[in-house]
Formats: structure tokens, sequence, C-alpha cells
């Protein structure tokens, strides 16, 4: 199935399909079933040098954008894996490269682009305050050259498969500061320090098949040095792994949707009811025509996104925009694909309904489409706020 995506990339479409093939749909689908981690896969991946793709050369990486590192995980998904379980590596990274000390970087991104570390977690959301970030309770308080951390995080993704996370907490009281989004500082935790000495983890089982928690912190002493940036700055450092998330996002979504529309493509070609194949009629062809129509269109959005954030723009529009358009286009294909097959694709044989559930949380997170919408309502359009 031929796309019109401005940069092809085709020797690292090539790789990643040659990588991704030794992992069939019986593995992904063995995992998904076990609610496993496939770490074959993801060492495959590091090893490959595929996730450390956006870490300059000087540190071990490749030195490749953002718009690389969607086709990374847009092939993932294309060739039926599930790219969540090791996109946290590329969104976590900007914060790092953008933010982190010259020490910092030295210290821990060689050993990310090797496989020796694993940078995977985020903790930003919370229980209470959801989407609103500005009003998260943890706190993070000074104490000599320390930080000690309390507070707790919720749907918290990959802390079992991650030596390193990003945490987000509160480091001046919102009484405090004159506009809402200061006071708030990242800090890049060495999780085997922590974790049951202040750091409690508990797991949420869920259905998307994926791993993720709940975090309690209780007097979690860290280093300062674990500081990103200055102190008090955090919201907008984190903002700028937020936009690469939300496009990567877009681009699993785009992986997801070419996967539901080649593997329709192909039943409905095959597929014979009443003496001839279904895939003539235009009730099978319509539905699909415009899934396609709609991946495409999506698939523009995302790497003017890409195209922003590697040019240091703001990306911030594009990068919503693409994540919206990519979430509602996979999921139409979703929901036309299963419409194809019929009742084979309630099959588990036939990895769409596996595919259909993992589609389906792109609506919801990373962020909801009803935010984004009132984003774009606010913020391009000019109305006053909702919320």
């Amino acid at each position: 199935m031929q796309t019109s995506a401005p940069q092809q990339h085709d020797d690292l479409r090539d790789a990643l399909r040659a990588l991704c093939s030794e992992f069939p749909a019986e593995y992904h689908r063995r995992h998904g079933a076990e609610g496993s981690y496939p770490e074959e896969f993801i060492e495959a991946l590091t090893k490959a040098g595929w996730l450390a793709a956006m870490i300059p050369e000087e540190y071990g990486g490749s030195g490749l954008g953002l718009t690389e590192a969607s086709i990374v995980m847009e092939e993932i998904n294309r060739a039926g894996g599930n790219a969540g379980h090791c996109h946290g590596q590329m969104y976590n990274m900007g914060t790092l490269l953008r933010h982190g000390s010259e020490a910092q970087k030295k210290t821990y991104l060689p050993k990310i682009a090797s496989g020796e570390l694993r940078l995977q977690s985020m903790a930003v959301t919370e229980p209470t305050t959801g989407t609103d970030t500005t009003k998260l309770k943890t706190t993070a308080n000074r104490k000599g050259d320390k930080y000690v951390v309390n507070g707790q995080k919720v749907w918290i993704s990959r802390i079992q498969h991650s030596d390193l996370m990003i945490l987000l907490a509160r480091t001046t009281p919102l009484a405090d500061v004159k506009r809402k989004s200061e006071g708030l500082s990242v800090f890049l935790v060495e999780i085997g320090q922590v974790l049951g000495n202040g750091m409690k983890v508990q797991p949420i089982p869920n259905m998307v098949g994926h791993e993720t928690n709940e975090l309690f912190f209780d007097e979690m002493e860290i280093p300062a040095d674990s500081l990103i940036g200055e102190e008090g700055r955090g919201f907008r450092y984190i903002l700028d792994g937020l936009n690469a998330e939300r496009t990567l996002i877009a681009a699993e979504c785009i992986g997801d949707g070419y996967w539901f529309l080649e593997k329709a493509r192909d039943y409905a070609a095959d597929r014979e009811v009443f003496g001839r194949s279904i895939g003539q009629n235009q009730g099978i062809q319509f539905p699909l025509a415009r899934a396609y129509v709609n991946v495409e269109a999506a698939n523009l959005m995302r790497f003017e996104a890409c195209r922003r954030f590697d040019a240091m723009e703001s990306a911030g529009a594009q990068a919503n925009m693409a994540k919206l358009l990519a979430a509602d286009a996979s999921w139409e294909a979703a929901n036309t694909c299963l419409q194809t097959f019929g009742g084979f694709g309630f099959a588990a044989e036939y990895d769409v309904e596996r595919k259909f559930r993992e589609t389906r949380l792109y609506q919801v997170a990373p962020i909801s489409t009803n935010l984004i919408l009132s984003y774009v309502a606010e913020h391009i359009l000019g109305l006053p706020r909702s919320f």
C-alpha cells in the first residue's frame, strides 16, 4: 500500500521492517494474551540502535530527529507490534537532551544509547488532578544536598522495565507563585535507588495490555543534582517532552491505521460470499477508502509537527492536531477493519481484536481528543478558555 509521506526514508523503513519481521504476529499475540513484556523485541530494537535514534552521536546515539524517531514508532505498529512498550524512551529523551546539564548528559546518555540503562517512564499525572498539571500535589522540598519527595502519581507505564524516570513535582507552593505554571521542577530519578526506599509501586490491571502503575512517594530522597535545568521552570521543560510524545503517538496511530487497512484489504480481496469477493462491494470499498484518506491526511500533519520540532520551532499546535487526526483515523480504520472481517475479527488468531484494543487507548491518552479541541479553540481560534 503506497503512502504520500513527504519523507519516505526508505532505507530506514526497510531496516526496521527486516528487524520486525523476526518477531511475527504469534510473538506479539502471545505477549498480549499473557500481559507480559516483549523483552526480546525491545532488546533487539535497542541493540540495533533504534531506541537511541534521538541521542546525539557524541553520546553514542544516531543523532536523528523526531522525524526519524516517529518512523521507528510507526513501523513497529505497522508490523503488528505495539510501540507503547518502548515509546517512552523516545519522548522522555527531549527533556534530558534539551534541558539537562552537560554532566547529566555525559553520565546518562551513553548508557541509554548502549542499552545499559532504560529511560522509559515519566511521572506527571496524578489521580486528583489528571491533565490539570499545574495543580499537581506531589512536592519536592530541598533539604541540603537532597530533595525530599512526597505525593502520588498514576498511569505511570513501563516502570518495571526502566532504570530512570522523569518526575515532575512542585518545588514552590501554588499559593506562592505569580503564575500557576511556575514553581514546578523536573527531576531525573534513578529508580533502583528509590524503589522500596521512599517509592512504592502498585500495578494497575488494564484493558490495553501494557503495564501501568500507581506510584506513592513517602519521604523519598533524591540527590539535588537530579534536578533538570532550573528549579521552578519544569512545566516549560516538560512541554517539550509532551509535544514529542503527542507526535510520536500520532505516528503509532498512523502505523496502526495502515496495519488495519492492509489487513482488511487483503481479507476483502480473498473472502468470497455469494460467489464473489466481498472487496467488490462498495459497502466494503467505501469505508476502507475513506479510512485510508484520513490516515494519509493525518500522516501529513505528523510530518509537519516533526519538521517544526526538529527545527526548534513552536510545534504545540501541530503536535496536538497530529495526535487528534491520527487517533481518529486509526480508530476509524480499526472499526472498518473489524466490520470487514465480521465474526472472524473477534478471533484472536487474526490479531484484529488485539490491535483494536491497543489503538482505542489513543482516544483518551496521552491526552483526550476533547482536550485537544479545547486547546485548538483557545490557543488557535482565540476563543475564551473553557475550563
